[in-house]
Order: C-alpha cells, then sequence, then structure tokens
C-alpha cells in the first residue's frame, strides 16, 4: 500500500512543526509580481563585489585552486579575519584555533547555536529581530525567551536582561545582533559595557551577530566581545561589508575552549566553505582595497539613510522610538517606521496596502517578532533612483489615504 502524505509527515523532525513560514522571503515573493513595484524589502546590497575581490577569485580558479580547504578555512583567510578584528575592533584572536570560516553567516548562526543548544535549553532573544535565530534554536529543540525591547528605544538594558534572568535562570545562552536587522538600532560603548557586566556575572554564552558592524555611522562599533571574550562567539561575514552576499562567506570567532565544538559542528554541515569565495575574502578582509571598498559603501549608505529618514519624517512617519520622538537609525541598512495611525497595529495590512496601491515593498515589522507590530522595515540598501521613485510613491499613497 502506498505511503500517504500524512504517514510521510509523521516521519518528519518535530520541531519543525514549531515553525511558521519564513515571513520574509514569502512576503517579498509575492509582491515581486506585482506591475512597476519598486522593492525595498531585502538586506541586498546593490553594490557590485569591488574589483580586488573579484580578481582574486578569478586567480584562485586559473591556479586550479579546486581541492579541500581545511574545515575551518584556509589559513590565508583565517590571517586575513584576525587582522580584521584586530584592526577594527582590538580584538585578538589566534587564526590556528580561534576563527572559523562558514558559508555565510547564516551557517555560523546554526553552528553557534547547535554548540550550545542541548533540548529544551533556554536561549534570551531580543526582538525585534531577524527571526531565523528563534527559528534554529526551535530546530535544535530550544526554547527562545524572546524579550520586547522597544518600550527601551529597541535595545536590551541591563535592568531588563537582569529580571528576565530571574525569571529564566537557567538560560543558556544570549542572541545579540546589533547593528540590528530590522531597527538599524546599535549600542554605545558605554551601554555594551553596562551589559557585559551583568553577562559577566552569569554563565551564558553569547552569540554576537555582528554582521553589519563596518555599516556603523557616525560612531565606531564596539563589540561585547572586548568585554567578556570568554563568553562570546561573534558572527560576521563579507555579505554586507563587501556586497559579497553570493559569494557565502561568514566566519565565528571565540574562545578556544569553544571553537573546538564550534568547528567541529561546522565541519559535518559543510566541511569547508568554497576556495575562490576565501580567496576573494582574503581580498575583502586583509587588504586596504578591502578596507576602501566598504568606506566607499559606507558613505553611499550613510546618504541614503539620511534621504530616506528626512523623506519619512516629513510625511509625518515616526521612526523607531514607540514614544514618538525622533530617532535616527545608527547602523546596518535599515529604517523600522511606525505605521499610519489609521491602521493601528496592522503592519501586514499597510505593507500589502501600499505594495498593492502604492507600488512600494517593505516588510512588515511583526516577522521580526515581539515589538515589530505596528512597524515596517524598510531597506535602503539599494539606488537613489529607486529611493527617490519609492518615496516619491509613499507620499501619493499617503496622501491619497489622507
Amino acid at each position: 500500500m502506498p505511503t500517504t502524505k500524512k504517514e510521510i509527515l509523521n516521519r518528519l523532525n518535530n520541531n519543525f512543526a514549531k515553525l511558521t513560514p519564513g515571513g520574509i522571503r514569502e512576503f517579498d515573493y509575492q509582491v515581486s509580481a506585482i506591475p512597476g513595484i519598486i522593492k525595498l524589502t531585502l538586506g541586498e546590497p546593490d553594490f557590485n563585489v569591488p574589483a580586488a575581490m573579484k580578481q582574486a577569485a578569478i586567480d584562485s580558479i586559473n591556479a586550479n585552486d579546486s581541492h579541500y580547504a581545511p574545515g575551518n578555512g584556509t589559513l590565508a583567510l583565517r590571517q586575513a579575519i584576525a587582522h580584521f578584528m584586530q584592526d577594527r575592533y582590538e580584538l585578538e584572536y589566534d587564526p590556528e584555533n580561534e576563527i572559523a570560516v562558514t558559508v555565510g553567516a547564516t551557517e555560523g548562526i546554526f553552528a553557534s547555536l547547535s554548540t550550545i543548544i542541548n533540548p529544551g535549553d533556554e536561549i534570551i532573544i531580543p526582538t525585534p529581530t531577524f527571526p531565523f535565530y528563534m527559528a534554529v534554536t526551535k530546530i535544535l529543540g530550544g526554547i527562545p525567551i524572546e524579550v520586547d525591547t522597544s518600550s527601551d528605544d529597541f535595545v536590551l538594558t541591563p535592568a531588563r536582561l537582569q529580571s528576565v534572568l530571574e525569571e529564566h535562570p537557567n538560560a543558556k545562552g544570549l542572541v545579540l545582533n546589533y547593528p540590528s536587522n530590522p531597527t538599524g538600532v546599535t549600542y554605545t560603548q558605554d551601554q555594551i559595557k553596562a551589559l557585559a557586566d551583568t553577562v559577566k556575572s552569569t554563565n551564558l554564552i553569547v552569540i554576537a551577530d555582528e554582521i553589519y558592524s563596518e555599516l556603523v555611522y557616525g560612531a565606531t562599533h564596539t563589540s561585547i566581545a572586548n568585554s567578556i571574550p570568554e563568553q562570546t562567539l561573534i558572527l560576521n561575514g563579507a555579505s554586507k561589508s563587501h556586497a559579497m552576499t553570493g559569494y557565502r562567506i561568514g566566519f565565528i570567532a571565540g574562545p578556544q575552549e569553544l571553537m573546538k565544538s564550534v568547528s567541529a559542528i561546522h565541519a559535518m554541515l559543510v566541511t569547508a566553505a568554497s576556495n575562490p569565495a576565501m580567496a576573494a575574502a582574503v581580498a575583502a578582509f586583509g587588504t586596504n582595497e578591502g578596507k576602501t571598498a566598504t568606506q566607499e559603501m559606507k558613505d553611499a549608505y550613510e546618504q541614503r539613510r539620511d534621504f530616506v529618514v528626512n523623506s519619512l519624517q516629513k510625511l509625518g512617519f515616526e521612526l523607531i522610538n514607540p514614544q514618538g520622538a525622533f530617532y535616527n537609525p545608527q547602523g546596518a541598512f535599515y529604517v523600522f517606521a511606525k505605521i499610519p495611525e489609521q491602521y493601528g497595529n496592522d503592519d501586514l495590512k499597510f505593507a500589502t496596502d501600499l505594495a498593492n496601491e502604492g507600488k512600494v515593498a517593505v516588510i512588515p515589522g511583526s516577522f521580526f517578532g515581539a515589538g515589530g507590530q505596528g512597524y515596517v522595515r524598510i531597506s535602503y540598501a539599494t539606488s537613489m533612483e529607486n529611493l527617490t521613485g519609492a518615496l516619491d510613491n509613499i507620499a501619493s499613497f499617503i496622501n491619497k489615504e489622507n
């Protein structure tokens, strides 16, 4: 007798039943079919990969560099990453045993959380945030503890963390993503030090996703690993800083004791990253050309941010602060804007109406967890031409609604 669909589904990993469909990609797919749509949906840099990175990949191919690399990545790349971390953030990592090259930061998230989660373990996740953290935690049998930070300008305060720890004293880890996707908020040096002081008195392992660390405006990124390196696994990569999303190069850096397990899990997931892509990343992280390219992109993003923020402010949008005070996003390439009052907290309806009637696609804030309701995420990782057209369309849509 043929196996039924129900019987097949009953044989799957039960943890997948706890997951909801991926809202961001699904919504983006739906609105992409609308004629004339201008998409401000995905965190996808519109820049081409810088020439030095492309040439390094070409040279690798021409040199027949086509055999298995070490599981943790080529030594040349791990050395370049160690240089990058010291040069930018004054962090010291041994390229021999404290750095692992991953297939994008996405694989890094999975490998890092796999290292610390046993079934039933609680992982503290400040929200709104990138929903993949919650999904992976559930797949691994862990329990995500969502902490709504919207009343604190979308940052996790030491007082709030302490309160959560009192309710969940056995929590295993803390996921900290900053600059933040979706809010664009980051932490000051003083905020990070204060948060680290709270973590220091616990056994928490911090998964610090700092993939947007190179895109901080008017300030310098401070890693929490500067204060608590022995409790921190840093995730980063070349996707956002060097527009190398398709090359899929990320990395994890942390203390040797943790990295031994991280590296073992990573090797079982993917064996190793692609050699030409790693060669390109050596140029990204280890050369002046790579540093210059990032600065040029960052300057362009900052101009785009200012244009989007100023335009939205003129249209009456409240940005970031739930109390209504103006708050300029300091990092990444997202603006988190409060939707018009007539929509209440129905950000999905607003985003759907804006796409269908205004021909502009943004992502509903509720897709990012507690505290995101009533907001939309607007990505400015696109051209000024697209942004100008999108803001004109949003203005027409808002005026029509009023």
